[in-house]
């Protein structure tokens, strides 16, 4: 029985064009906001292990690392705000992904999405550097900003604007580079969690105590760059399509973008995508109540769902704190954590070069199977060395650490990209913004759940936290296996051919797909001639 769908990787060439300067200048820019996420990534774990940080805010968990009150090693981070000031970005991003943002993509187009999320982060920055007392601090990662033409504020801006950032990569791409392309968003995502923990770094070692201050209000360089530079940017023609631009100007851009004049096959399947979701239902409508979105609808939630369960953002996250744990001093933590992110930057340029030339499942179990290894080593070598109190013995205190860095490589050349990418190849036009919606969403939801339960999980698991973590890696693995086809080259207006060809997702789609896709198949004949 097939498990997997492989499609032709010479499927893109059906369209014309190259790699033009003005589209990779054009992603370059977008990418950027990459950036910032990986920015607030950083910022988030290793702000919370500072102690002038958790002195002035949390003088319990301080209390606790000092030694001034006996409790187990696992448990001297275990507090629900402290968790809270990871968490509730997310938390804020999750209602306003739901509410509006898919809405505002689709109808003002994903550059506009862009500009307002910039905008935003850059208030954000601004509360949070200069907070006084712990909610303030909170405020300013969860942003209650306020829209120039609107009375009542709207919570998260940046969060729920950015995603638009993955529609614009996934479009502007000519078909044969698009996993190279859109990777672009993980690159900077790295690069500013790497600047991140670079700049905890030093700011833990300025006097005074105001180092934190530093890194929270530094967030506003890269969300500066990214608004700057997307005020410039051109639409994308799958987005000026849907909101009923003309198409000759569509053309002229598509050629531009191409560098070439033979665009009408592209075209002609934007505008079938098009016509096929003009019928007046919303695309949230449509995702969720017609048969022939099943499967897409199933990529939207689990994808994301998976890429937080295996644990990643928990080590994003508190990588710091997950080091002085075991052991290590203040300042140590956080200069292991500037070399992972460096591992992790350069494993996803690794990623940038290979994404093209192998199959998207590939790289997704191949890297599966490096985390499970490195998930399980880290539970068996912190169940055996590190008890209730005392620390790891001195020949092991670098095994976390190591296997840490093999985990991160693994994750960043496989699912990190890859949950990113393969949601925005299989949504077709009709449904891609309230998808993507859908995504971003499932990823905060369960962003939220391993960001507010770790340390509490942590404390009461133990070791055990990291068999649980690998369980769950299993699982995703299984998925792909099982249930992702391969849409590698393939364009993406034409993507949706995979999963009336897979095993499982064949029977499901059924026949309202393949009369869809009739549909869009006249339609797109009748525009040819």
């Amino acid at each position: 029985m097939a498990v997997g769908h492989a499609v032709d990787a010479g499927a893109g060439d059906e369209y014309g064009g190259r790699i033009t300067v003005f589209v990779a200048l054009s992603c370059a820019t977008a990418a950027m906001g990459g950036a910032i996420f990986g920015y607030d990534l950083g910022t988030s774990g290793g702000v919370s292990s500072m102690g002038s940080f958790l002195r002035e805010f949390f003088p319990d968990v301080y209390r606790r690392m000092q030694g001034d009150v006996h409790v187990s090693n696992y448990c001297k981070f275990d507090s629900q705000l402290l968790t809270l000031f990871t968490s509730s970005l997310y938390i804020a991003g999750l209602l306003t992904a739901l509410l509006l943002s898919s809405w505002f993509t689709a109808r003002r187009g994903r550059r506009p999405s862009m500009i307002v999320g910039g905008v935003a982060f850059l208030a954000g920055a601004a509360v949070s550097g200069g907070a006084v007392n712990v909610y303030m601090a909170i405020l300013g990662r969860a942003l209650l900003w306020r829209r120039p033409r609107l009375r009542q504020p709207v919570l998260n801006f940046r969060n729920k604007f950015l995603q638009a950032v993955l529609l614009y990569l996934s479009e502007m791409a000519p078909a044969r580079y698009r996993g190279a392309f859109s990777n672009g968003y993980q690159l900077t995502l790295c690069l500013g969690s790497l600047a991140a923990n670079a700049i905890n770094y030093g700011a833990d070692r300025i006097a005074g105590g105001w180092g934190w201050r530093l890194s929270l209000g530094l967030a506003a360089v890269p969300a500066a760059l990214f608004t700057l530079g997307a005020t410039f940017l051109p639409e994308t023609p799958n987005s000026l399509v849907q909101q009923g631009m003309d198409r000759g100007k569509v053309r002229a851009l598509l050629q531009k973008i191409r560098g070439t004049d033979a665009v009408d096959a592209e075209l002609a399947d934007i505008v079938a995508a098009s016509t096929a979701g003009a019928g007046g239902d919303s695309g949230l409508r449509l995702l969720l109540t017609q048969r022939q979105y099943r499967p897409q609808l199933a990529v939207a939630v689990l994808m994301p769902a998976f890429t937080q369960l295996n644990g990643i953002n928990a080590i994003g996250f508190y990588a710091p704190v997950l080091l002085r744990t075991v052991g290590m001093g203040e300042s140590l933590a956080l200069l292991s954590t500037v070399i992972t992110v460096a591992i992790y930057t350069a494993s996803t340029v690794v990623f940038m070069l290979a994404v093209d030339r192998f199959r998207r499942r590939t790289l997704l179990i191949a890297g599966s199977l490096q985390m499970l290894a490195s998930e399980v080593l880290i539970g068996a070598v912190m169940a055996a060395e590190l008890g209730d109190e005392g620390g790891i013995r001195r020949g092991w205190a670098a095994a976390p650490f190591v296997l840490i860095g093999v985990y991160v490589a693994g994750y960043s050349w496989s699912w990190g990209p890859m949950t990113r990418l393969v949601p925005t190849e299989v949504f077709p036009l009709e449904v891609r913004s309230a998808a993507q919606s859908v995504t971003v969403a499932s990823g905060f939801v369960f962003t939220i759940f391993v960001a507010q339960g770790f340390l509490a999980m942590l404390c009461r698991m133990k070791a055990g936290l990291f068999f649980f973590f690998a369980g769950w890696i299993v699982v995703m693995t299984g998925f792909v296996y099982w249930f992702l086809p391969e849409t590698k080259g393939m364009p993406i207006e034409q993507v949706g051919k995979v999963w009336r060809e897979h095993w499982f997702w064949g029977k499901v789609v059924g026949m309202d797909e393949l009369q869809a896709s009739g549909r869009c198949e006249k339609e797109k004949s009748d525009e040819n001639l």
